[in-house]
């Protein structure tokens, strides 16, 4: 290890850094991480040990936070099932815990499960069969991060247009042919 003098530019000539910059071994070391910044909606980020039983977790606790958001029309079952699925898929990836993120934009939602290993392998296009099968399910999807990989799925949560039932033959319609 080779010093410069304080004359020449040394560490003791050199500023302070602000602290919000830690010092590691002479060499300013910046922690900053990038975070996803999510405005003008409603979002929640729910963090479950990664275990047999956080499907289930996850499912009746986004439902609950999702209902809290105020969205009477939205099928329940089609969250619980879509998260349960999102959060079975994070967990295969062998990791210690797992998250699951929650927004709201425009009547819908989307749910993501992270599963925090960051060398997972891609999932199985199973699960996202599945998911897409759900009859509010818009979209779905996967993809790998540093951070590991994230399984999502939108959800449509407008009230539905009631069903148009077929209205019965007017009485004495058969009798006129």
């Amino acid at each position: 290890m080779t010093t410069t003098p304080a004359e020449a530019g040394g560490p003791e000539a050199a500023p302070s850094l602000p602290p919000s910059r830690p010092v590691e071994a002479g060499h300013a070391v910046d922690r900053t991480r990038p975070r996803m910044e999510i405005r003008n909606r409603q979002t929640a980020g729910l963090t479950f040990r990664a275990d047999q039983w956080a499907a289930k977790k996850a499912g009746a606790r986004a439902t609950a936070t999702v209902r809290a958001w105020g969205y009477a029309e939205l099928d329940e079952p089609d969250l619980d099932t879509a998260v349960r699925r999102l959060v079975q898929a994070a967990v295969a990836d062998g990791g210690k815990r797992i998250s699951v993120h929650l927004a709201d934009q425009d009547q819908r939602i989307l749910a993501v499960a992270l599963s925090h290993v960051g060398d997972a392998a891609p999932g199985e296009d199973a699960v996202l069969t599945e998911i897409a099968a759900l009859r509010t399910v818009v979209s779905c999807g996967s993809d790998l991060a540093p951070d590991g990989r994230r399984v999502w799925a939108l959800l449509d949560a407008a009230p539905r247009a009631p069903r148009e039932r077929p209205s019965p033959p007017a009485a004495g319609a058969d009798a006129d042919r």
